[in-house]
């Protein structure tokens, strides 16, 4: 009897350890599972954050700023300084007395292709404008369903990397259509109101405008028209209250580099004057002249400021 209460009690004790080492296994392996998804979590992220190779990232700062007159020849001389994006945001949201903020995400003309220099791409130029904080995003050949330059579009995606809940913006423009043409019309209507979808939960407050195709020349091709209509029709369904405004319908002519389809630095300026005063028309008002310096950073895949140049 002994020796066989001595030989269950081996048994048992055997079964024990064996059980517990299966649970010491089963925690291991599911430790190495969640450090392995961590890693690539951490991986993906540091991809998305990374700019990419031929971005152009500055930040633009005024050397002094001076109250007085908001006339263009008081505009303060800028220089730029190499920063990330995210860099550049984080010290809008450090700012104790914050300007309100405009993001802007759109295609080569937003990337400042034309005079080949991003600090003169009209978006820059309407935030100078403003007087307003900006944040820049400007990828040639992206649109509402194209990825553009290095894949870093469409739009939804540059959104989401603009990282618009913690900025809080109070105006989102979104510039694209041209490099959509010959999109099924029903994939560009569903993109487009996704991107307005996502600003409006990302962002509630904030006013939306939807800047649309341009064209080397009016009326555009029939494929740009239609690719316009749908923008136009989508945007507006999905938010009663957006702000169009319609190169391609309205006709706007400014000076074009080399006579093709993306303006001079004069046409960015005429740009930037038009959607400023769509802007205004619709209750969007510059800031007041005062002692605080608007950030802007601004971000151009495949676009640098010429070796030189004027910042």
């Amino acid at each position: 009897m002994p020796l066989v209460a001595k030989d269950g009690a081996g048994r048992r004790h055997f079964g024990v350890t064996q059980r517990r080492s299966r649970r010491i296994a089963a925690a291991a392996a599911a430790v190495v599972a969640c450090c392995l998804a961590l890693s690539l979590w951490i991986v993906a992220r540091a991809r998305d954050a990374a700019p990419p190779r031929g971005v152009s990232s500055v930040l633009l700062t005024p050397r002094h700023w001076t109250p007085g007159p908001a006339r263009p020849a008081a505009q303060p001389a800028m220089m730029s300084v190499t920063t990330s994006l995210a860099a550049c945001e984080a010290r809008i949201k450090r700012e104790p007395r914050r300007l309100p903020t405009v993001a802007i995400v759109g295609a080569s003309y937003t990337a400042g292709v034309g005079p080949d220099d991003p600090a003169q791409s009209w978006a820059v130029a309407l935030a100078r404008l403003l007087r307003w904080n900006a944040v820049i995003y400007g990828v040639p050949g992206a649109g509402y369903a194209r990825a553009g330059s290095g894949g870093r579009g469409p739009m939804s995606r540059m959104l989401d990397q603009e990282g618009l809940p913690g900025l809080g913006p109070a105006l989102v423009i979104v510039q694209a259509g041209h490099d959509d043409a010959g999109t099924p019309a029903g994939l560009e209507r569903q993109r487009v109101r996704a991107a307005v979808d996502q600003v409006r939960a990302a962002a509630p407050a904030a006013r939306i405008a939807l800047l649309t195709t341009f064209a080397a020349a009016p009326p555009g091709s029939p494929a740009l028209q239609r690719t316009d209509n749908e923008i136009v029709s989508a945007g507006t369904a999905a938010d009663r209250d957006v702000i169009v405004m319609d190169p391609l319908a309205s006709r706007w002519a400014f000076p074009h580099a080399g006579g093709g389809l993306h303006p001079t630095a004069a046409g960015d300026a005429w740009i930037a004057r038009t959607v400023d005063a769509i802007l205004l028309a619709r209750g969007v008002r510059p800031a007041p002249v005062t002692a605080t310096a608007p950030v802007i950073c601004d971000v151009s895949v495949g676009v640098r400021k010429p070796a030189g140049a004027p910042a």
